[in-house]
């Protein structure tokens, strides 16, 4: 990796101004991300790095979504105050750089900060000596949107089943090249590309870090694939599920502990499914805890026409409905192979900073109170009916938003180790979304309701 582009190593602040000038970089952005996961920040001038990585760049609290900050005072200002091992020259911006602020309020860490509330919980691992590894497997789709801001799908990738389909790779190759390019020069190292089951989608895979660096990159990713996307006329998605009649978009989340030696402590190769006692404690909690995550890891509206029960208006899908883990069974929540757990209950809607800070609170939870996972399932449960379901007491995912957000206020563990004024700002955000879903009128409503009955 060309060490103009970024820098792993500690470095003084001149250094650090001297490598961006060598790259050409006149401008840093200064990124952070508000609650729902989105990349906000400004524009900071070479010459004043040294301001965003001392007392940061400042923005009024008030006009951030979740902060909860006040319109007057010391704490209306947040402070986003950068991380020197993120900065790094952007290839699909020439002239820009990156680096990622964690919050300042009043001079001090702010609680209601995503990215310290997975610091937080990576301390935690950090003090019992792990490392928790994430892959993150994204998949979105390119479209074009009609004058209603809707997604249209390439009539040419129209297909029944449109999978690894190389003709369609073929059509956005010039897209796709740009995002791999870029993102491998800033460190994330693609290693491949296909097209998914749906018409315009695609998954984008690359190598796996610690948490923090994994959550850093992926809002890095979501950065490059939009404005390389939307220079090339597209519209770059991570919603869930844009077509009723078609496979969703997952985030799925490879997760993988180890220890100061490096060594993985989930994996067990003498266990009938590969893990030791720790990777099934892992499993345990985040089953526990399924119901209150989806609020973390499915948090819009739209992931729930994803997470659905019974047979999919597209045909086929991936997503998982049911609470159950079973070995490289693709039709539970927790899917296990290799010795590690892949968390399938993830979409690209979510905030990956308390997605990956409420994994770990739950994986901990496993561990710290020697939970007891439940019997493997290793079975296609796509084709089981509800007696199969009552008799392997496999309870289901919310189906809704609404659900969801009240399974989380219902759990006070989860809310305890996310913190109670994060997790209430949190709640008092998407419960706003949910209401207002709710008294919204859609157009199946009109087309069935209009002269009903």
């Amino acid at each position: 990796m060309d060490d103009t582009i970024s820098s792993t190593k500690t470095e003084t602040v001149e250094q650090a101004k001297a490598r961006m000038q060598a790259a050409g970089v006149h401008t840093i952005i200064a990124q952070f991300v508000d609650i729902f996961g989105a990349a906000k920040g400004k524009y900071i001038p070479v010459a004043h790095l040294e301001d965003v990585l001392g007392a940061g760049a400042g923005f009024a609290g008030p006009s951030i979504w979740g902060t909860g900050l006040p319109r007057n005072g010391a704490r209306s200002e947040f402070y986003g105050q950068g991380d020197i091992k993120t900065l790094q020259a952007l290839p699909w911006m020439p002239g820009y750089a990156r680096i990622v602020c964690s919050g300042l309020v009043d001079g001090k860490p702010f609680a209601g900060c995503s990215r310290r509330v997975l610091l937080k919980q990576i301390e935690r691992l950090t003090k019992l000596g792990l490392t928790l590894n994430v892959g993150i497997e994204p998949e979105f789709f390119l479209v074009n949107t009609d004058e209603h801001g809707r997604p249209i799908a390439c009539a040419k990738d129209d297909q029944d089943k449109p999978s690894y389909d190389l003709k369609a790779l073929a059509r956005v190759r010039d897209v796709l090249r740009k995002m791999e390019t870029g993102l491998t020069a800033c460190g994330l190292d693609v290693f491949q590309i296909d097209h998914e089951d749906a018409s315009g989608q695609y998954e984008l895979n690359y190598h796996y870090s610690d948490a923090l660096k994994a959550a850093d990159n992926f809002v890095l990713f979501k950065m490059a694939a939009s404005h390389i996307a939307e220079e090339a006329g597209l519209t770059f998605s991570l919603m869930p599920k844009p077509f009723a009649d078609r496979p969703g978009s997952g985030l799925h989340l490879h997760l993988s502990l180890t220890d100061v030696n490096g060594q993985a402590v989930m994996a067990d190769k003498a266990d009938s499914h590969g893990l030791s006692k720790t990777g099934r404690a892992c499993i345990a909690g985040l089953l526990a805890h399924s119901a209150a995550l989806a609020a973390f890891h499915a948090p819009s509206v739209n992931s729930y026409k994803r997470l659905v029960i019974g047979k999919s208006l597209s045909g086929t899908t991936w997503a998982p409905a049911h609470i159950a883990w079973g070995y490289n069974n693709r039709t539970t929540v927790l899917r296990v192979v290799a010795g590690r757990i892949e968390f399938r209950l993830t979409d690209g809607s979510s905030n990956i900073y308390v997605a990956l800070a409420s994994t770990i609170a739950a994986m901990l939870e496993g561990v710290e109170q020697n939970l007891v996972a439940p019997m493997p399932i290793d079975e296609d449960i796509y084709e089981w009916d509800d007696t199969q379901f009552k008799r392997h007491r496999v309870k289901t995912l919310p189906q809704t938003l609404g659900e969801a957000l009240a399974a989380l206020a219902a759990d006070s563990k989860i809310t305890k180790a996310l913190g109670d004024e994060y997790v209430a700002e949190y709640l008092a955000t998407k419960s706003a979304e949910w209401i207002e879903y709710c008294r919204s009128v859609s157009d199946w409503e009109y087309k069935r309701y209009l002269t009903w009955p």
